[in-house]
């Protein structure tokens, strides 16, 4: 017997299984989602993940099997699509290539990859479904009351109540399948005998209802009865039926009363589909408990009109109406594919105090986006009342004056059974603490407790260092981001706006994409712009179009561009840039043949919007709703955005454009130059800190020039403004990157650990738990002063990341497919704890520093690479897990530079030790 063959197969057969065993592929994305429904694209774009604990794992090659089904999708074959053995690295936005697809079409998959360290197994399969194609794929009516009841009141103060519909049908059937497909405007909230379908709340997105309305789908298959079913579908206002009828001086868009189309498809065993859906074979009423709904007021509950087991089987609706065949929106039906909003957490209240005589002051602990639900017992028709505000006075009563004519109530009338448990369904509140009165007896913090609405996705970033002032600010950063995705970024969540504003999230959608998986809710939003796009090519400086303001300013609709360079950089998909190039070409069109004189283009219209004031004195008091047009800032971010579009029509098969926009950017920077330089002050314009930080970050200045004005940046912070910044909306969006390119990493630090005004630190010293909308917000007018607000956090989360984590994409490699990391040492920062979920998997930069000893863990994704800056002065000062760099181990070494070895490293867990001498911050 030949033993040693016998081992070397036994041994060969086991490398195999363990290589196979040591690579795992799972995460699977349709289209960047997890088993999306409503795909409405024929070759939607599948990535996965793929798991190692080796290092330098590289996909050579995959392989997809697609089926229209679970049985069809076998070990080796699918009857949609078999990839076959691809040869590629590409393991994001890989296309979709088997048979065209249908409506409603189910997709099962599943991959498996070849690796530089073996092959995996088959994943575990994943789905998606298609959309309805077609107009006549919706075989429903849509249905509805388009009028008041006489207990509404339908003027300036919007108060109309929630439309109750409901039907029951039979199955007869075996059933192999049943899908819901639901457009509730403005709001829904679907139920199935009795109980709520699904999690999500204030369903669906809001849009813009003449251009595009979302449509929600619920696999209904494991809920259904043999035999009797109820559907109830309760209709909110929302946006639709607007919250201001009559609202002067804002062209208001309405449109109309809440309306309802639904369709339930049901495919049963012996291949027969049925459908249940919309129609005046249901019946509603307007005269149930939820007696007015505002997005701004409030909502008001009348216990004692509820219908118990309305949306059960055997109600009598006798006495309920046949609904009304009304008109249908003007605006395109398409799946939503953004995730809806839900309540992500509970907070119970930290205090209650009686404020005076039936008057109660209950303290949530934390500014937020959400509402109150409270448990009560008393008789019928005792009505506690609700006010919802973010501070309070100096005498401790609730402060509204910052809320203007938005009421922000909520009232509740008992039915008088015990005990009563309630929350709204139809509104949300901004608001840290809430005024209640009428309440029978005494209330108590257990009574309450605080509901958390805002977009269901995912969290993807964590970050912690050694500044506790810099954590809190990345705590309030959550809570202000969080409080203000409602499926679309809005600015506050508390007075009578709530808009989605462009210019707050022009590069702060940027910063935040490392805290949360907020892709979708972007690839809606940058849709939301292009449909406010009028025929000439103005665009809102509001999307979805909720207030008409077309005021041509470069720095806010520009946002079109920024958005989807942000979606491109982070995620890898070219596609929001393929499908909006001719709407922002279109724009720049417009704004050119405008506004372009001499190759400066003139228009602006906030200028640095609510810059702060040059003492917290001198702004007591005042509004900032002051608005200093500048043309230095609008030809900068022209030609910011002239450079993007070279590289958007490379990327989008536009190639013919690209020579005419660098023939029109250097022209403009010509312009620039001989108009705003001032040889004398060495900058620009009237030498403000943004006009000059606006100038360095777009590279506007001539390279001889630009020490100098790097240097009248610096005198301008450290000496004019006392070590503090002056900037707006617009210079706060770039100064603390432009200040670490340009070797001020110091000063960026100085700026983000200050506690004194004008400073994110000041907010936080004055009791903010968000972020304030001005910097002077505890001395503003009240007029405009929300405390719960993200524009001024500019890119301060940008280079928290990757500046400080050292968490950067490549911008050649975009997506985190190649990783730059290079965080700043800077005196009072001894250590960073950081992670970033990417397409491709985690990123974790761990580092900290003793006096000449820096120690780093890094984490780096299966599938991807990174270059890595290691503070030393050669590689011999450097170990990886207690060696010595070798290239054979992985690690190859690039170059020396700047106090830094710049090593490249492929995927795995490494743990550096390096000595280094004392940084220049």
């Amino acid at each position: 017997m030949n033993y040693p063959k016998i081992l070397v197969s036994f041994l060969c057969l086991f490398f195999v299984y363990w290589s196979s065993a040591q690579i795992k592929v799972d995460g699977l994305t349709c289209e960047l989602l997890e088993n999306p429904s409503g795909i409405e694209i024929q070759q939607p774009r599948l990535g996965w993940k793929i798991k190692s604990d080796q290092r330098e794992v590289f996909q050579t090659a995959c392989q997809v099997l697609v089926a229209s089904s679970p049985e069809t999708l076998t070990e080796d074959e699918a009857d949609l699509w078999n990839s076959g053995k691809i040869e590629t690295d590409q393991s994001q936005l890989l296309p979709y290539g088997g048979k065209k697809l249908g409506s409603s079409d189910e997709c099962f998959w599943k991959v498996k990859v070849w690796t530089t360290k073996g092959d995996s197994e088959w994943s575990k399969p994943a789905k998606w479904s298609m959309g309805l194609f077609y107009y006549k794929d919706w075989r429903a009516r849509w249905i509805g009351f388009d009028r008041t009841f006489p207990w509404d009141d339908d003027s300036f103060h919007s108060r109309l109540s929630a439309r109750y519909f409901r039907k029951e049908f039979d199955l007869k059937k075996e059933v192999k399948e049943a899908k819901a497909y639901i457009i509730g405007l403005g709001l829904y909230e679907l139920s199935l005998n009795g109980q709520k379908v699904g999690e999500s709340v204030l369903a669906p997105s809001p849009t813009d209802y003449n251009q595009n309305i979302k449509y929600n789908i619920y696999d209904l298959t494991d809920k259904l009865n043999h035999g009797a079913n109820a559907l109830g579908v309760v209709l909110g206002n929302g946006r639709y039926h607007t919250m201001r009828q009559h609202y002067k001086g804002y062209k208001v868009k309405n449109f109309g009363f809440p309306k309802l189309l639904f369709q339930l498809v049901v495919k049963y065993a012996d291949g027969t589909t049925e459908y249940i859906r919309s129609d005046n074979s249901w019946k509603g009423t307007a005269d149930g408990p939820i007696r007015w709904n505002n997005e701004y007021d409030g909502e008001g509950y009348d216990a004692r009109k509820e219908m118990q087991d309305w949306n059960r089987v055997g109600f009598d609706d006798s006495n309920w109406l046949q609904p009304e065949y009304v008109e249908q929106p003007d605006g395109k039906y398409e799946a939503q594919l953004n995730p809806n909003m839900k309540v992500l957490k509970e907070l119970n209240p930290v205090s209650i105090r009686e404020q005076r005589a039936g008057t109660y002051i209950l303290d949530l602990g934390q500014n937020f986006a959400g509402w109150l639900q409270l448990n009560v017992k008393g008789h019928a028709g005792d009505t506690v009342t609700m006010r919802f505000g973010e501070i309070l006075q100096d005498d401790g009563e609730l402060f509204t004056t910052n809320l203007r004519d938005a009421r922000a109530t909520a009232k509740y009338i008992l039915k008088g059974e015990e005990p009563e448990t309630w929350e709204p369904r139809f509104v949300y509140y901004g608001f840290r603490y809430v005024e209640i009165t009428g309440w029978p007896g005494k209330p108590t913090v257990d009574d309450f407790v605080g509901k958390v609405v805002a977009d269901n996705m995912a969290v993807r970033g964590t970050f912690h260092t050694s500044n506790e002032l810099i954590n809190q600010i990345y705590r309030n950063a959550y809570w202000g981001i969080l409080s203000n995705y409602k499926g679309m970024p809005v600015d506050c969540p508390q007075r009578n706006e709530r808009q989605p504003w462009l210019g707050d999230r022009t590069i702060g959608c940027y910063g935040e994409n490392f805290i949360f998986d907020n892709a979708a809710l972007y690839k809606k939003w940058i849709d939301d712009i292009a449909f406010s796009q009028k025929w000439d090519g103005s665009i809102s400086d509001v999307a979805p179009a909720y207030w008409r303001y077309y005021s041509d300013n470069m720095s806010w609709c520009g946002t079109l561009l920024t958005v989807a360079d942000m979606l491109y950089r982070q995620t890898g998909d070219a596609e929001p840039i393929r499908k909006h190039y001719h709407a922002m070409k279109k724009w720049l069109n417009y704004m050119e043949d405008r506004y372009l004189k001499g190759d400066i283009m003139t228009r602006d219209s906030y200028g640095d919007w609510c810059e702060p004031p040059a003492t917290i004195e001198e702004g007591r008091g005042k509004s900032a709703d002051r608005k200093y047009p500048s043309a230095l800032i609008s030809t900068a971010y022209y030609y910011h955005y002239l450079n993007l579009m070279q590289s958007f029509a490379a990327l989008s098969g536009n190639q013919a454009d690209i020579e005419l926009y660098q023939t029109q950017a250097k022209a403009t920077k010509e312009a620039f130059q001989r108009t705003f330089y001032k040889a004398e002050q060495k900058g620009y314009g009237d030498n403000k800190l943004t006009e000059n930080i606006l100038v360095v970050a777009m590279d506007l200045v001539p390279v001889p020039n630009k020490r100098q004005v790097v240097q009248t940046i610096a005198n301008t912070i450290e000496h004019t403004n006392g070590g503090h910044l002056s900037t707006g909306v617009i210079g706060t969006q770039w100064i603390m990157r432009t200040l670490t390119k340009e070797g001020h990493a110091d000063l960026a630090w100085k700026l983000a650990t200050n506690s004194t005004y004008p400073s994110w630190g000041y907010m936080v010293e004055h009791g903010a738990t968000t972020i304030w909308e001005l910097w002077n917000g505890n001395t503003a007018a009240p007029k405009m002063n929300s405390y719960n607000h993200v524009m001024m956090l500019g890119d301060l989360l940008i280079w928290y990341y990757e500046n400080l984590a050292g968490i950067k994409s490549s911008t050649e490699q975009v997506g985190f497919k190649q990783l730059v990391m290079k965080p700043e040492m800077i005196d009072g920062l001894n250590f960073v704890d950081a992670s970033h979920e990417t397409p491709y998997g985690l990123v974790e930069s761990r580092w900290i520093r003793e006096n000449k000893k820096f120690v780093w863990d890094i984490t780096i994704p299966a599938n991807t690479a990174a270059i890595v800056y290691v503070p030393a002065e050669t590689a011999r000062d450097v170990l990886e897990s207690g060696k010595t760099i070798d290239e054979k181990d992985g690690i190859k070494i690039l170059r020396s530079e700047e106090g830094r070895v710049v090593l490249e490293i492929g995927s795995g867990v490494y743990h550096f030790e390096a000595k280094m001498k004392k940084q220049k911050s």
